[in-house]
């Protein structure tokens, strides 16, 4: 149960109102005309009401010093976090030289006339490298090369694998440089000799080295039908690509190795023989943020006293783009200072800030004195007339930057040599900030925890202060399927897309936010405690329903407005019966399945609903089942409903 708010004054209007007519019966009696027709009694109805306002804005003291207590416990509001995203720059034809993408290059979606366009920024420079073909060949057993540089070169063909073909050998291409984050075109001539599978799914997985290892890259397109007819093959290349030395030739190395097929994907029973093979580089890959860049911002002239605050031009700040680089002017230039997340630590010759992110203002150092009558300064305080600016910095985010995939397609600004760009998946990460509100909910929490996870409740709400851009966070106790003496903490990372439907990779946290929170999680855990940081399993259902539509109710739009219904209301972020997520480990039913069916206007009967277990990864959909049942830690996910709507 809350605390009582006092009420500082409980008279509203018409108190005021009935207390200045009794002042007037006593002050002046012969005023015997009192109901509103009388201009009098207007002029006091005008004061009751701006008193009565002046009393409201009273009764809101205790809720400004709540404020007040909660900036001296540290809680500051959590800032917006900017969408990010993989934006690809296809080149209008092969280079000759390297193409570079500046950082802060800006990239958007369309305008239209009911959208404004939302920008996006890189965060890094970009080297789209050109590459051609050094040596091409083949590994069989895992250790023999054969080379086909020869063979190449006659026009006769070599066969990428061994005969009969099995799995782990690999058709091994050499570049003549590495080519990290680049898009590149493998161009074959290949003799149909692979027979036995599937040309739109070859038992193949593309492989790049990076100096350790190799990693997988991802296929654009395929057009050869797994290397057995002429075509090209369009591979994005990871960013960790480097070249190495394999059979004393160095290259940059990527091949196409044979995996175990699945239970319903045909193997290769002969090898296919390539009879020419070229390459080039065709584009690049890198990371844009949905903010705006602001470069070397002066913020102010220091007093030389402690205490310092300075506004900056722009805010908020987005955060995870890489720290606020303050820099102070003194007799020999610029010196750079660091910033950290409170004064505590800092001594009086240490160059820290702080940044109130949401508010945009840069704070220095205090000074104290201390209760022996002792003066100790926390951060040092710049010379008076030094000059202070920032770097660089990042504004804007909100979740509006979470767009579906391919929606940026448009360049700020032309680049030589660069024919279009796209995000080949959708916009992620992207948050609002946060309201005073819900600040003031945290506070208590934030005062509970000091720091430190004890709790299941501690380490969600720590997560949540390390990585602000989650959606949802659920710890698991030790017992409840870990082992002992451990916690598993469930990331859960902001999504959205078109009519509530999100694909499956967004559903995934990237390594740096898991990073994050893995790391502010091991300063803040008891000692002996084993903390895991990871997504929680994902369940797919899919929905197979029959429909009726009600008379002069177009089939097409009911169809569309049942499937945006299924997807609302089973989505693992904002589904769910109270709209806050669907619960962890909630079984689903199909009668939920009617319920939510039912509701859609202009429908007129749910002919029939089966509900089956999907596995998002691979495809593949179980057998019908009046309840789905969810382990304790796992989220529901819509996967492919299907709907057939019959009309009158």
């Amino acid at each position: 149960m809350a605390l009582p708010v006092p009420n500082l004054d409980d008279r509203r209007f018409q108190d005021l109102v009935d207390d200045a007519k009794r002042l007037v019966q006593q002050r002046c009696p012969e005023w015997t005309d009192h109901n509103v027709s009388d201009p009098g009694v207007t002029l006091i109805e005008l004061f009751a009401w701006m008193s009565d306002q002046l009393l409201y804005r009273m009764n809101r003291v205790p809720d400004r010093h709540y404020v007040k207590f909660l900036e001296l416990l540290g809680v500051r509001l959590f800032p917006p976090i900017a969408a990010r995203a993989a934006v690809t720059f296809w080149l209008s034809a092969p280079q000759s030289d390297v193409v570079r993408i500046a950082a802060a290059t800006q990239v958007a979606t369309v305008r239209t006339q009911a959208d404004e366009a939302i920008v996006f920024g890189t965060l890094e420079d970009l080297a789209i490298v050109p590459c051609a073909l050094a040596r091409p060949g083949s590994i069989v057993d895992g250790k023999q090369f054969r080379d086909g540089s020869g063979a190449i070169d006659k026009g006769t063909g070599f066969l990428c694998f061994d005969t009969p073909p099995k799995p782990g050998d690999a058709l091994m291409v050499g570049l003549t440089d590495a080519v990290p984050a680049c898009a590149i075109t493998l161009r074959i001539k290949a003799t149909i000799e692979g027979v036995g599978v599937d040309p739109d799914r070859p038992p193949l997985v593309w492989e790049a080295w990076d100096g350790a290892g190799w990693s997988e890259c991802e296929v654009d397109r395929d057009g050869t039908g797994g290397l057995n007819r002429d075509g090209d093959i369009v591979l994005h290349v990871p960013a960790s690509h480097t070249a190495s030395v394999i059979d004393k030739q160095r290259a940059g190395w990527i091949r196409a190795r044979i995996v175990e097929p699945e239970d319903d994907q045909p193997a290769y029973s002969a090898s296919p023989s390539i009879r020419a093979l070229g390459a080039f580089t065709i584009g690049g890959t890198t990371t844009a943020v949905n903010a705006e860049v602001v470069h070397d911002e002066l913020v102010g002239v220091s007093g030389g006293i402690p205490g310092q605050r300075f506004l900056l031009k722009r805010r908020p700040i987005v955060p995870g783009s890489g720290p606020a680089i303050l820099q102070v002017s003194d007799d020999e230039g610029w010196l750079d200072w660091q910033q950290v997340a409170t004064f505590a630590d800092s001594g009086p010759a240490d160059h820290h800030f702080v940044l109130d992110a949401a508010a945009g203002e840069l704070l220095l150092g205090p000074g104290v004195r201390l209760e022996d009558g002792s003066f100790r300064q926390y951060g040092a305080v710049p010379p008076k007339g030094a000059r202070l600016a920032v770097q660089t910095y990042y504004t804007g985010g909100g979740r509006q930057g979470n767009v579906a995939a391919r929606a940026i397609s448009t360049l700020k600004s032309s680049i030589p040599y660069v024919a279009r760009v796209e995000n080949r998946r959708a916009a992620s990460e992207g948050v609002d900030g946060e309201d005073i509100e819900n600040a003031k909910v945290r506070g208590p929490i934030v005062l509970r925890t000091r720091g430190r996870a004890v709790t299941t409740e501690d380490y969600e709400q720590l997560a949540l202060e390390a990585a602000p851009e989650v959606a949802r966070v659920r710890a698991v106790p030790a017992g409840d399927g870990v082992d002992a003496g451990s916690v598993r903490v469930l990331v859960v990372p902001a999504a959205t897309g078109q009519a509530g439907r999100i694909s499956f990779e967004q559903l995934v946290p990237s390594d740096d936010t898991l990073e994050k929170i893995s790391r502010r999680l091991d300063e803040c855990r008891v000692i002996g405690v084993r903390v895991l940081t990871e997504p929680p399993a994902y369940r797919g259902i899919t929905v197979v329903a029959r429909l009726r539509a009600r008379a002069r109710t177009n089939p097409a739009r009911l169809q569309e407005a049942a499937l945006e219904a299924l997807y609302a209301y089973f989505h693992p972020i904002s589904g769910g019966p109270d709209g806050g997520g669907w619960p962890f480990g909630r079984p689903v039913q199909v009668g939920e399945v009617y319920a939510v069916l039912q509701s859609v206007r202009g429908l007129e009967l749910v002919e029939d609903v089966r509900l089956f277990g999907a596995d998002p990864i691979t495809g593949q959909r179980g057998q019908a089942v009046p309840r789905l049942d969810l382990d304790p830690n796992a989220l529901v996910f819509s996967y492919e409903h299907q709907l057939l709507v019959e009309g009158v």
